[in-house]
């Protein structure tokens, strides 16, 4: 293949049929302001609109829902595979759909986004020429681009700068729902102008969309990197335009949340509003998902149908309805090792030795088996993992592998049972690693599954492999930063297990009902028929708030100061917000019947004994209100300093 370059345009390309050019830093040329600076000018104008109708809206509130609903779009796709494009016009109706306002402004502001285009990119005009000379040469010039604008939309920016006449057609990524990363838009291209890839050319600025993928079609490219100066003041534009946003919406005035008087008003006030923000994340999510027809999304037992019923009650309440079919499922960490261990996947070793530290083989064997065996003595040495799987090889391992087989056996029929013919799971639980996502994908190859959660966080120190299939929509961070107020949740990650589940059984065992369908040890989980809220005084509260609310908007301005007061109760608590936030002993699970207390009643120990133990609570700042509430004040402020050198520390590693 030869290799081309931009003096090549000069003279004939006698071996050229299709010439086809990017459009955006390419044919197009831009001013340097970023696209947050232009999504924000243009989200004022809409706003400008938006007050002569008589619907105002305040543009931060335009801004950040805009904002939000292409974050959770391009997550979606690209946890999809990235095939496909994320279309403007579905973010901009997404958008209106939360903010409640009406689908008759969508066009307005698809025209306001054009607009601003014209405002921020100038010709360039060279380039255009020598298309110009080779199209009246007799070679067909295109434009392919990956962008959320229309074929139509590309075309008027075209021809407001070039004029009419310069293309022969426009290939663009949102009418062709393929993209030129996948290098499946390429193809349709080389199909639809009937042109073998060896006598194309194509010309773009991105390194890999423009010049490494189609030349490994075999199509002969000519990369125009975008200037690197131009390239770091948009970058600075941008910083600049979202930091003065940030200002002037911080200078408005701040609702307070009422004072907290049990944990009913707690959840109303200060989780409601997070838990419905989780909820918008979620829908923008699932509407993005639902281009897929293949795709459905599984609420796991047993966060999940926490999950679910609030999210169910928000796109009720806000009439945001969903496509995307939906179902529970029976499952838990245990029922996702038994499918790994079935295939003999290494990728459950580690997660049976953290588990198991210290426990017996016959420990492990009773866990997974679920069942009553005779095992001889080496099975009660300490487990190590690197043996296991040989141990169940056995003639007196072959009873504990037979049942874990029977168990996977039993589960994937479940999972045919909700799933059907589902090409795309998306699990959907509270978090925080993923073990499920991990063991499910080692366990079934056969299926495709990614998990979208509350947080992600590796605090198991495993393998991040499955991390691209494993999102978390609120927090994705290492640990707690006293910077980031939503990763707080880090600090005290049992109050979000507790806020979302009901009180049943996690899931060990799974048989086959009198009807055909599978069921668990758990009882009925199906949507409608178990009410997560039962006996749970938080998700009572939250659900609560859900019923009571009139648009998104007032979501997003509720969950920031939420967030604030929330942070406030986990990292320096009263009296009232321990009480509030203490919930119930956690089940150590993992087919388990063990229990540990989040915060453990207080005792009469000595100082040093009482620090002692403050380090092995599961809310430890919790603990010091409780044992030590003379001291709390200096106590937390040197565990928050601790924080704050561990957030400096980790912007430096940066």
């Amino acid at each position: 293949m030869p290799r081309r370059s931009l003096d090549d345009l000069n003279r004939p390309l006698h071996s050229i049929e299709l010439i086809a050019t990017d459009v955006f830093d390419t044919l197009l040329l831009r001013n340097g302001l970023s696209r947050r600076s232009r999504i924000i000018a243009g989200e004022k104008m809409f706003a400008r609109f938006l007050q002569g109708q008589g619907s105002p809206m305040c543009p931060d509130e335009l801004i950040r829902a805009r904002l939000l609903a292409e974050k959770m779009a391009y997550r979606a796709l690209n946890m999809g595979g990235g095939r496909g494009e994320v279309c403007l016009c579905d973010v901009i109706s997404r958008q209106a759909a939360i903010l409640g306002l009406s689908r008759s402004v969508i066009e307005k502001r698809i025209a306001i986004e054009i607009e601003v285009e014209k405002r921020a990119l100038f010709a360039n005009g060279d380039f255009a020429m020598l298309l110009r000379r080779h199209r009246q040469a007799g070679v067909r010039v295109v434009a392919i681009t990956d962008t959320g604008l229309s074929g139509e939309k590309v075309g008027e920016l075209i021809d407001h700068f070039h004029g009419p006449g310069l293309l022969d057609e426009i290939y663009s990524s949102a009418d062709m729902k393929a993209s030129k990363r996948q290098g499946d838009l390429f193809s349709l291209v080389l199909e639809a102008e009937s042109v073998d890839a060896s006598r194309a050319l194509h010309i773009g600025d991105d390194l890999l969309a423009d010049c490494l993928v189609p030349k490994s079609m075999g199509i002969q490219t000519i990369h125009m990197p975008k200037n690197r100066l131009k390239r770091l003041v948009s970058r600075g534009n941008g910083a600049l335009a979202e930091g003065l946003r940030q200002v002037k919406s911080g200078s408005g005035s701040r609702r307070a949340i009422p004072p907290i008087g049990d944990q009913v008003h707690f959840g109303e006030h200060v989780f409601g509003p997070i838990v419905a923000e989780f909820c918008l994340f979620l829908w923008l999510y699932g509407q993005q998902a639902s281009s897929d027809r293949d795709a459905t999304m599984l609420f796991c037992a047993r966060g999940g149908l926490g999950i679910r019923e609030a999210f169910e009650r928000l796109q009720s309440v806000l009439d945001l309805p969903l496509s995307l079919k939906r179902e529970n499922i029976l499952i838990s960490r245990l029922i996702a090792a038994r499918s790994a261990v079935a295939a003999r996947s290494p990728a459950v070793l580690d997660e049976l030795a953290r588990e198991f530290e210290c426990a017996s083989f016959a420990a492990v064997a009773h866990a997974l088996g679920n069942g009553s065996y005779d095992l001889p003595d080496k099975w009660q040495q300490v487990f190590d993992a690197s043996r296991f799987f040989d141990m169940l090889d056995t003639t007196a391992g072959s009873a504990v592998a037979q049942d874990i087989d029977s168990q996977n056996d039993c589960f994937k029929i479940h999972i045919g049972q909700i799933a059907g013919d589902a090409k795309r799971i998306i699990l959907c639980d509270t978090g925080l690693y993923g073990s499920t996502q991990r063991l499910l994908s080692a366990g079934l190859p056969e299926h495709r599954f990614e998990t979208v959660q509350f947080a992600r966080c590796n605090y198991k120190g495993l393998s991040e492999d499955h991390f691209p299939n494993v999102a978390g929509l609120v927090v994705e961070d290492r640990f707690y930063n006293p910077f980031k107020t939503r990763t707080v949740v880090l600090r005290y990650w049992h109050i979000i297990e507790s806020l979302f589940e009901p009180a049943i059984p996690s899931v060990k065992t799974l048989s086959m009902g009198h009807d055909g369908m599978v069921i668990g040890n758990s009882g009925e989980i199906r949507f409608g028929r178990l009410d997560p809220a039962a006996g749970n005084p938080l998700l009572t509260g939250a659900l609560r708030y859900i019923d009571g609310l009139s648009s998104g908007a007032q979501v997003l301005g509720d969950a920031d100061r939420a967030w604030q007061r929330l942070k406030q109760a986990i990292i320096n608590p009263s009296k009232a917000d321990v009480i509030a936030l203490g919930v119930a002993p956690r089940s150590v699970d993992f087919g388990r019947g063990e229990f540990i207390a989040t915060v453990a009643p207080a005792t009469r120990a000595g100082m040093a004994r009482k620090l002692m133990a403050v380090k092995s609570q599961l809310w430890r700042e919790g603990a010091i209100a409780q044992e030590f509430p003379r001291l709390k004040p200096a106590l937390l402020r040197a565990v928050g300093m601790a924080h704050v050198l561990r957030g400096f520390s980790a912007k430096l590693n940066r």
